[in-house]
């Protein structure tokens, strides 16, 4: 390929020649675009190649175009060749050329709606393959046919114009595209109407495509909606066509008004309700339903002075609906006959017809029921004065009947009288009092006591009617002004020394029978004005001070005092002051006799009532503790007679363990604490359950320690005597106590068991302890051994050579 390629290249022709080609030429002419003409002068510039045309579509391939030549070379030196678009560039193939005659072919169908053009590159080379001219531009425009129709940019238009609209408004505009070239009438569209309905109302303009109105007309209630079918053709009309639809909506416009459909319409009604139905009123409108131009509203013109009436509109069928807001009366008016008047919501347009229905008659019927009295006076105020007597009228509540052509009889009852302190008459409705109201009842609520009364017919069924009674108690000024007992009691006998005494008071009554409160000093005595001055400090305080100097101690006043009511009670109250010599800040000085005196408002009986029953507390006291004393010392008398011995018997006092609450049998070791209250009963001795009855032996009988100092061979020898004894358990055994449990971190206090944990402990440690101690320590060892050694059976039976062991290893207290 590569030497056949040299080959031709080595064969290029000298010059070039050019031939235009158009669809039906036989041959092409020729042309020579590199010739260049012989100038003495200067040289001329290249021919510039006009556009080729071809059009669209041929049919008849391959189709020449052209052909080139170049005069540069003798014919068959010369080697042509195109490059660009349609050759070997996308779409490869469209055009080729001879490459020895210079001949340029159509070999494809041009769609100028997908390529309008191609710019294409010539060249001519000798046979060595070296160019013989410059590379000249082949143009190729592609001549445009009719071959694509118009198409409507959407299959239907959709606009909305007013009723009643005036000729010439815009309605909407339809669009159309047409792909063959705008410049040439193949894209040249024109717009119809094909159909319309009868009369024709709407146009549209051939060019712009605009829709709008012809005449007038347009009425929603006739037609509501209008539908078109337009067309648009190309070569101004002549060429291909499209169709499409266009859908016009009317909208409403306020030109119907309501109408009644009846100019009298009848009804009834029950009296004494409210807040009911009574009818309908039916009413036509031709517009939009639901839009404003078709909602009714309506309006009682005449007919109900009162207001007793109301209309409200449906919003479902737009009808009417006559109501009672305010309760009707049949004694009062038996008939009512309303005018009544419907319009729209949105205003009528001027130009539509007023509705000669426009208003109605609306007869009402009231009919006469049972009807529940009514309280002249709902609810009732009135007052009482605090404390009235039993028996005090109050008001009297009464009602009346409405039913006036009925003979009805009213009786009064109470509903509610929290305190129960009226008193009703159920004929009358008289209302009293039938006790005194406690001033602090929780029922009163700021000073007002409140109640229910109830009155009712005797109709059947009876209705009833409540009334509500509210009672205000009135302040009655009946207590007097109490002085405040002051904060300081004290006053510096100088005049001008320190603050004075700051008295107070107080009134159980409430304003405006209580401050401003008036002091004074008591008339009676006209000495206490001579020596005291009293100066009002604000509605409830006054000042004390001294005219002159006056002397040292407690001086007793009197003062009066009076409270604002109407009339004022007053009171006359004494004080005790306490004068004392005072430093020059007003302060009291020490050792002076006001130090020794009694406080201001602290008369001297109070101060001998104060000290009498401080006496009489430390008396009790005293006896208190004096019996506390007799019974220890009573509870000291046990198994030792000294003073030291009280520590031990507060010992075995404390170790006592027993079989627990449930224990009842166990050994009474009361007689080992008090020896000296032993007794031996006569008789057989009592016989313990848990002990084998059948081996009684009678015990011989013991003799009482006589001191102290034998009281160790005292309990010895009862322990002895116990073991010994095979009728009782000892007193150390673990039989005589009862289940307690299991799990105890507290080892066993049995003696029996007890060997096993300290048998080698050392109780001497106690003689440490002081001398009440030592005596604990004589009993853990044994009188005569050396400090240090317990007493233990090992000790006794040393002690006691001979003697039977017995069954416990060591005693405790």
């Amino acid at each position: 390929m590569d030497a056949a390629l040299l080959l031709v290249l080595g064969l290029l022709a000298q010059s070039l020649c050019l031939s235009l080609g158009v669809p039906g030429w036989k041959s092409p002419s020729t042309l020579y675009p590199w010739r260049r003409v012989p100038a003495q002068s200067r040289v001329r510039r290249a021919w510039v190649i006009p556009p080729i045309s071809v059009s669209e579509n041929h049919k008849r391939l391959p189709y020449p175009l052209v052909q080139i030549k170049s005069d540069k070379q003798q014919l068959g030196s010369v080697i042509y060749s195109i490059q660009g678009p349609g050759v070997d560039e996308e779409p490869r193939g469209v055009f080729s050329i001879d490459k020895f005659t210079g001949k340029v072919f159509l070999n494809a169908m041009l769609d100028r709606e997908k390529t309008d053009r191609f710019r294409l590159r010539a060249f001519a080379l000798d046979l060595g393959g070296s160019p013989l001219e410059d590379p000249t531009d082949l143009e190729i425009v592609v001549v445009d046919q009719n071959d694509n129709r118009p198409a409507f940019l959407q299959e239907a238009f959709t606009g909305r114009v007013l009723e009643g609209a005036a000729p010439g408004t815009y309605v909407t505009r339809a669009e159309a595209t047409d792909a063959d070239d705008p410049e040439t009438d193949n894209a040249a569209l024109r717009f119809s109407i094909l159909h319309q309905a009868s009369p024709e109302l709407f146009s549209i303009d051939e060019l712009t495509g605009q829709i709008r109105t012809v005449q007038a007309g347009l009425d929603r209630e006739v037609v509501a909606v209008y539908n078109l079918t337009l067309q648009v053709a190309d070569m101004s009309g002549d060429g291909l066509t499209a169709t499409a639809s266009a859908i016009i909506t009317l909208d409403d416009i306020n030109d119907n008004a309501p109408e009644f459909t009846r100019d009298e319409f009848f009804m009834e009604a029950t009296e004494a309700i409210s807040g009911v139905d009574v009818g309908r009123l039916e009413v036509e409108d031709r517009d939009l339903p639901g839009s404003p131009n078709w909602v009714a509203r309506f309006t009682i013109l005449e007919g109900d002075p009162d207001g007793q009436f109301s209309i409200r509109t449906d919003p479902k069928t737009n009808e009417g609906v006559l109501s009672i807001v305010k309760a009707l009366d049949y004694e009062s008016c038996e008939r009512y006959e309303l005018k009544v008047s419907v319009e729209n919501e949105a205003p009528l347009q001027a130009a539509a017809p007023r509705a000669e229905w426009g208003q109605a008659r609306v007869r009402v019927h009231v009919q006469d029921t049972n009807e529940a009295p009514v309280f002249q006076e709902n609810p009732l105020r009135t007052s009482l004065a605090e404390g009235a007597p039993p028996g005090t009228l109050v008001a009297t509540f009464s009602a009346r009947d409405p039913d006036t052509e009925q003979l009805q009889r009213l009786s009064y009852s109470k509903d509610y009288d929290p305190e129960d302190w009226l008193q009703v008459d159920p004929a009358t409705g008289r209302i009293q009092t039938q006790r005194v109201l406690s001033p602090v009842s929780p029922f009163l609520k700021g000073g007002w006591y409140r109640a229910i009364v109830l009155a009712q017919d005797d109709a059947s069924p009876p209705r009833t009617a409540t009334g509500t009674l509210s009672v205000e108690i009135l302040e009655v000024n009946d207590h007097a002004p109490v002085l405040a007992l002051p904060l300081l009691d004290r006053l510096c006998s100088e005049p001008h020394q320190g603050p004075g005494l700051l008295l107070g008071a107080t009134d159980e009554d409430l304003p405006p029978h209580g401050a401003p409160f008036h002091f004074q000093l008591s008339p009676r005595l006209p000495e206490l004005s001579r020596n005291w001055s009293l100066s009002q400090v604000n509605v409830s305080h006054a000042r004390l001070r001294p005219r002159h100097q006056v002397p040292e101690g407690l001086h007793r006043l009197s003062l009066l005092l009076w409270d604002s009511g109407q009339p004022p009670q007053q009171r006359e109250q004494p004080l005790n002051v306490t004068v004392c010599r005072c430093s020059q800040d007003g302060v009291c000085l020490p050792g002076s006799a006001a130090l020794l005196a009694g406080g201001a408002g602290v008369s001297l009986g109070a101060l001998v009532i104060v000290l009498a029953s401080v006496l009489l507390l430390l008396l009790l006291v005293l006896l208190v503790a004096l019996r506390a004393r007799f019974q220890q010392q009573s509870r000291g008398k046990g198994l030792l007679g000294s003073p030291q011995d009280d520590l031990r018997d507060n010992v075995l006092n404390y170790d006592e363990q027993g079989g627990g609450e449930e224990d009842q049998d166990a050994y009474d070791i009361s007689q080992l604490r008090h020896p000296t209250a032993l007794s031996l009963p006569l008789g057989p001795p009592p016989l313990r359950r848990d002990a084998p009855q059948g081996r009684l032996h009678p015990q011989p009988l013991r003799a009482l320690p006589t001191s102290p100092l034998d009281i160790a061979d005292f309990i010895s020898d009862g322990l002895e005597a116990a073991d010994s004894d095979p009728s009782v358990p000892p007193y150390d055994t673990a039989l005589i106590y009862d289940y307690e449990g299991e799990g105890s971190l507290a080892g066993t206090l049995s003696s029996i068991l007890s060997s096993q944990g300290d048998e080698d402990q050392d109780y001497d440690y106690l003689r440490d302890w002081g001398p009440r101690f030592a005596r604990l320590a004589d009993m853990y060892g044994y009188p005569g051994l050396e400090p240090g050694t317990r007493w233990d059976h090992r000790a006794r039976e040393s002690l006691s050579p001979g003697a039977a062991p017995p069954r416990h290893r060591r005693w405790t207290a």
